[in-house]
């Protein structure tokens, strides 16, 4: 029986533990109490049970009416923490402005909280800084250079997105799950969109994508790029479900009706003064919809934008010139029309 001390030993021990004291202030086991952690309640030194202090009194304070005294002095020791820490340079903490800086401050407070716009990468691992744009009057204007929407997600192969600024080169993405520029299609178009989304997010080096339902607005990676210079173009032979647009403008080759719409097309497409190859496609289509002669469409050219338009090589990449008797650009280091 010399093995069973111990348990005895131990069994000893959970008794004198669990034993109640009935001199102590604890109500679990008579332990002494102590101050607690928490304001208003007691904690017991040998098992650390808490509770409520039947002797605790609250002291209830009255909260100062605020006035405009109380509130001048709480923003003179704002500005006197800002001027004193990191962001002294805050808008508004500085007083030497001229002028004109505080015209301009003044339209800002008055414009900033109605269209604020930012943008990240969702898929980079680090999400960047809030961009705001303005215009020449301080007021603030959409980052978003192009979008397309999935009226339908009926998608039967050849569904093809090209993003494209000239001189940089051309971003294709097409139906085709298994190519690394490719999308899939979802349960929906909302799902579809994520999927494009997604594929252009991880390779695009041109724009960011941003999700809205099934619309996909689009914002330049990079600032020094030109919004004018940036050209989305939709491929859809099978039916119409995907339309782009830009600027307001659908560019949708089975869209236009009348004259007007080319021209208005035209005009989008000139904003930058260069045509680049799937611009160049997208208005032969138009033009072969319309039974527009290209030169009628070079005259076109020609009243809008002058004879200085030049088009991108579809070969070099260079920049070919108009010649107006022919109709057609010449691009001299291929020594080809295009």
């Amino acid at each position: 029986m010399a093995g069973f001390g111990g348990l005895r030993k131990g069994r000893n021990e959970a008794v004198d533990n669990l034993g109640y004291n009935e001199e102590g202030d604890c109500p679990r086991c008579g332990g002494n109490a102590q101050d607690s952690t928490m304001k208003g309640y007691l904690q017991c030194g040998s098992c650390s049970h808490e509770w409520a202090d039947p002797n605790y009194v609250e002291e209830k304070q009255a909260i100062e009416p605020p006035s405009y005294k109380r509130d001048e002095e709480l923003i003179r020791q704002f500005r006197k923490d800002m001027q004193s820490g990191e962001l002294a340079d805050v808008l508004g903490v500085k007083e030497e402005l001229t002028g004109e800086q505080e015209q301009s401050l003044k339209r800002l407070e008055d414009k900033w909280m109605s269209g604020m716009q930012g943008h990240f990468n969702a898929a980079a691992e680090e999400r960047k800084p809030l961009m705001i744009s303005f215009d020449d009057d301080d007021n603030i204007v959409s980052t978003e250079v192009g979008s397309i929407t999935l009226v339908d997600n009926g998608f039967d192969g050849g569904e093809e997105i090209r993003l494209e600024y000239p001189g940089i080169g051309t971003e294709f993405y097409a139906y085709n799950e298994r190519s690394p520029t490719g999308w899939k299609r979802g349960p929906n178009a909302e799902a579809t969109a994520r999927s494009i989304a997604n594929v252009i997010n991880r390779s695009s080096k041109l724009v960011y994508a941003n999700i809205s339902g099934n619309r996909i607005g689009f914002e330049l990676r990079d600032d020094s790029l030109k919004r004018a210079s940036f050209v989305l173009f939709v491929d859809d032979p099978g039916g119409t479900d995907i339309i782009a647009e830009k600027g307001g403008v659908v560019l949708d080759a089975r869209d236009p009706v009348t004259l007007q719409d080319y021209r208005t097309v035209v005009e989008l497409v000139l904003e930058d003064g260069i045509i680049s190859p799937s611009e160049d496609q997208l208005l032969w289509a138009m033009r072969e919809q319309l039974n527009i002669d290209d030169m009628y469409h070079v005259q076109m050219v020609m009243d809008i934008c002058g004879n200085n338009v030049v088009k991108e090589c579809t070969t070099c990449g260079g920049m070919a010139n108009l010649y107006e008797e022919y109709a057609a650009w010449y691009c001299q280091a291929c020594e080809a029309w295009c």
